[in-house]
This record gives structure tokens, sequence and C-alpha cells, in this order.
């Protein structure tokens, strides 16, 4: 599959696996004492490396009917530690990539995650293509070992969903410099899920210092826009406008940049949220004064309802954006743009 769309996420994360059939009913819960977790796996592992003469092969099949984490987990990190490095490495080798089932796979995973090495690297990225389950280990090695920051951003490429938070996140956790103009440019590709790190990101590229890029980088300004919508609609997740003390200032440039650019359907879509945020919500939800504000929201406005962007925008809707009929149907009608004729929306109709 990768070899079909070598920089682009698998298609549904590469699911179904090979072996789904065996993996249909619900596997064994997570133990009530998290603490607990991972020692089931452990004690296998302790049991096998006792033998000097047990293969790597042997551990095939023995860990579908235990609970296996899929982040990194203490007691599996040192059963790792506990044998020879080499042979635990070679273990984990064998377990990735001859491993027929998902548990034995995160097992070898979790081996090279512990103990691996910069030799590994490709292996990891390799599987690491199936983010969803196997995303929180490979990201974890990388993290571990230097040099790891280059397979996080080309893995980061190449995921969506919960992939790209544990990959993002691990990115920021690192903080490399290496890593800040993806991170400033790339790291939001528009999920729902990027509400878990957009604020980090934003924390951690220091954006308010490198707004002056904002002016000759519409990748950055598309991406700014991106940030600062999810920031606006993500409480509980992660850090909302409301609590980013650079709020006012990023917005206020983030409208003025955008507003030097030619319109397309997605930023006509980011500042049409943006504006019915501004309008809704309090000053101090917004994270700026009452006049910011409202500047602010005249701004944004006088950007939807120019000319060509008002065309866009229609033009998006004849060709049925679900964008552009999601912004008709429930959120055009309260802005009053000139774009969408006022009509009745269609039944059960989502944004996605």
């Amino acid at each position: 599959m990768h070899e079909l769309i070598p920089g682009e996420p698998l298609p549904r994360d590469g699911y179904p696996f090979p072996d789904h059939v065996s993996h249909d009913r619900r596997g064994p819960k997570a133990p009530r004492d998290r603490n607990t977790a991972g020692k089931d796996v452990a004690r296998i592992l302790d049991a096998h490396f006792a033998r000097a003469s047990a293969l790597p092969s042997e551990l095939a099949h023995v860990f579908h009917d235990v609970y296996v984490p899929i982040h990194q987990n203490e007691h599996i990190a040192a059963a790792a530690m506990r044998p020879d490095t080499e042979r635990a490495c070679q273990t984990g080798r064998w377990l990735v990539r001859h491993g027929t089932d998902r548990c034995a796979v995160t097992v070898g995973l979790a081996l090279l995650a512990a103990v691996g090495t910069a030799d590994d690297f490709p292996l990891i990225k390799t599987i690491a293509l199936l983010s969803d389950r196997f995303g929180p280990l490979a990201a974890h090695a990388f993290e571990r070992q230097p040099g790891g920051v280059e397979s996080l951003l080309w893995l980061a490429e190449r995921v969506s969903g919960w992939g790209r938070v544990y990959v993002v996140e691990a990115l920021c956790r690192i903080d490399d410099p290496a890593a800040r103009p993806w991170l400033l440019r790339r790291a939001c590709d528009g999920d729902f899920l990027n509400g878990y790190f957009a604020g980090r990101v934003a924390t951690v590229t220091k954006l308010h210092e490198a707004l002056a890029c904002l002016d000759t980088d519409s990748e950055m300004v598309d991406h700014v826009g991106r940030l600062l919508h999810q920031m606006s609609d993500c409480a509980g997740m992660g850090l909302t406008l409301a609590h980013y003390p650079y709020a006012a200032v990023v917005l206020e440039a983030h409208a003025r940049a955008v507003g030097l650019l030619s319109p397309t359907i997605e930023r006509y879509f980011t500042i049409s949220v943006l504006t019915q945020f501004l309008m809704t919500e309090s000053p101090d939800t917004v994270g700026c004064t009452t006049a910011q504000q409202g500047a602010l929201r005249s701004a944004y406005l006088e950007i939807l309802d120019r000319t060509e962007w008002t065309r866009t925008a229609r033009e998006g809707l004849a060709a049925d954006d679900d964008r552009m009929r999601w912004l008709a149907d429930h959120r055009a009608p309260g802005l009053r743009l000139r774009a969408f004729p006022d009509r009745e929306p269609d039944a059960g109709e989502r944004c996605s």
C-alpha cells in the first residue's frame, strides 16, 4: 500500500489488518489497575529470555490472549533490558518483520522502542505507517534516539488521525529547532484530533515570534488558520485561545495576512468559522479585549464579503463541497454572508 501512495497516509490507516479475523472479537481488557498493565507480557518475555535456546519464533502466538499495551510501558521496557541487549533487539526485529499477529508485532516494537538502535529506524518507520496501532511505540522509539527527529518528520507526513497526534506530540516534546519549520506549516491537517496538539504546536514553535513570515509565506498563513480554528474549539483536548497568551496577536496577524491572499475554499471556511467564533463567544473565551474582538470580526467579515471570495464560496457550494454546504446551512445565516442565499438545511447534514 505504501508503494502505491509513498508520500501519503495509508487509506483507513491500513485497516483491516491481515489478522482481522482472529481479532474480530474484543480482546483482553486493560486491567482495572493500570499500573499492572504490561506485567503479563513482561512475565512471558522473562520466561522466554530465561531459556538461552529459545527462538524469537516461539513468541509469535503467545501474546494473543493477554492485554498488550500499545504505548510505552515500564514493565515491558524493563523486561527488554534484563537480557542481553542484542538478543532483545534480535527478538524485537524478528517479531516486527515476521509476526503475523498484531499483538506479537506490538511486543516486538516495544522491545525495539526500549533497546533498539538507529539501525532499526527503517523497520520501525515501515510498521509505523499503520500508525493507529503502532504509532505510539514508534514515536517513542524515535524520540528516545539521537537523530530521531528526521524519522519523526518523515512519518508525520505519512500519518493522520491518532497516528498524527502521537508523532506531533513527540516532535513537540523534543523541541528540536530542525522540526520547527514543519511544525509551523504542516502539523495540523484539519482533522478534529488536531485539537490535542494545536496549542502545543503554537507554544513550542513560538508562533508569536514567527508572525513576520506570514507576509511572504502562504503555506504558513493557511496553517496558522488551521491552528486558530482548532484552538477555538478544543476545550477538554488541548490549549484553547482563552488560555493562549498570544491569541489576539496571532489572530490579528492572520486576519491581515489572509486578506492579502487569493481566496480558496479552505481559507473561506477557516475564516468563516473564526468569524462565527468571534461573534458568539465572550472576549475572555476569544483571548482578547472587546475592542480587539470587534476589530477582528470586522476584518474577517470584510474579506468574506469581497466579490472574489464570494464567488469562490458559491462555486464551492455549487460543486457540493461539504464545507461550503455546512456553512450555508449552519453558519452563514447567522453571519449574513453575501455568498449564501437563505435556504433550509438538508436533514442530517454535517461537516466532514
